[in-house]
């Protein structure tokens, strides 16, 4: 297949219609959106979610997110729509929050995989948004990436893992926040926070009131189902052995240090992930391939370069990759669920 590359620009009316008709013929379109770049298809289609699944190799059993482009295409796709669900919908759409629902027969359970919930989204960037509308179909969308591997942020790490593989991808630059949306469950007795994301528990809590989180975020139980993505399986891995060194900034920084020393004189090669005011700590003539993750005090800009760094590391070969922990601040629980799940659970306390 020839993947179409495509720049979104000024002038760019027949790039939609040429995205739009490769959407309602079953096709799939590679687009960003706010958090990560989707890989997109016509949700109401079974061919073209058996399609997203072949392309990315992903689990049928693993649901994907609608994209809408207006809160009342909620009510064609979901049973019931509760006070609260409302509340959030008002609060948080357009923007990075995706909401389950208990879902209308018209969701194919290809979409759900076989569930029958369904997770929809109000993506705000302006190129999603004009997709959808100028398509006229509910688009399905998980990250554009092969399974397993780092989310794309870029339509540079989109042509990597999905060139010849889908119909087109559009170029709308780096996107802002670089994890994707918080999903919370409303089929309960209260919500449930699924993934945690750029909405925060306390910003839901501010609008609805009691919230859980679901103790499936750190891990779960294989012989339950998920009901959002990524639940289930292992996610945003480079190719490299990546573990986590938390403690103290500099009991942190030593053991780093050690741990790069120790696989450099066994002739691997390194990567560090490190918070912007430690870069310094690592100036020591051994650590090699130090990166600046962003700043704990602006976690934005964490989140923003995380995936990108990772595969920034498959690039220059690392085998060991060691990271600093990023769990303070309001983004702090989201970015290191993306780590951790990247990491395998491989935890360096000290």
């Amino acid at each position: 297949m020839n993947t179409i590359i495509a720049k979104a620009g000024v002038d760019d009316d027949r790039m939609y219609e040429q995205a739009a008709e490769i959407l309602k013929r079953g096709g799939l379109v590679a687009f960003p959106t706010e958090t990560v770049y989707g890989l997109g298809g016509d949700a109401l289609n079974p061919d073209a979610s058996h399609r997203i699944y072949a392309a990315k190799g992903r689990p049928s059993d693993n649901p994907l997110i609608v994209h809408i482009a207006e809160t009342s295409s909620v009510y064609e796709l979901a049973e019931t729509v509760s006070d609260d669900t409302k509340k959030l919908m008002e609060a948080f759409w357009p923007g990075p929050l995706t909401i389950i629902l208990n879902k209308k027969e018209v969701v194919p359970h290809t979409t759900t995989g076989g569930l029958d919930t369904v997770a929809i989204r109000m993506p705000s960037h302006p190129v999603a948004m004009r997709l959808i509308k100028d398509s006229g179909v509910y688009i399905a969308a998980p990250s554009a990436n092969l399974s397993g591997r780092p989310s794309p942020t870029t339509a540079q790490h989109v042509q990597q893992d999905m060139d010849g593989r889908i119909d087109m991808i559009i170029d709308g630059g780096a996107v802002g926040i670089g994890i994707e949306s918080t999903i919370v469950d409303m089929t309960g007795d209260r919500p449930t926070i699924l993934r945690p994301g750029y909405i925060t528990p306390e910003m839901i809590r501010d609008i609805v009131g009691d919230v859980t989180i679901d103790p499936a975020i750190t891990g779960m139980n294989n012989a339950l189902r998920p009901k959002a993505p990524g639940m289930k399986y292992t996610h945003y891995a480079p190719k490299g052995e990546l573990s986590i060194v938390e403690g103290d900034r500099l009991a942190a920084a030593e053991k780093i240090r050690s741990l790069v020393a120790e696989k450099k004189a066994q002739g691997y090669k390194t990567a560090i992930l490190c918070d912007t005011d430690n870069v310094s700590l690592y100036d020591d003539g051994v650590c090699e391939n130090v990166y600046d993750a962003g700043s704990k005090k602006n976690e934005i800009t964490v989140s923003a370069g995380l995936y990108s760094l990772l595969r920034t590391c498959d690039d220059i070969g690392a085998q060991y990759i060691y990271s600093e922990s990023f769990e303070e601040g309001d983004m702090g629980y989201a970015i290191m669920n993306r780590l951790i799940k990247a990491a395998g659970h491989r935890i360096i306390s000290c």
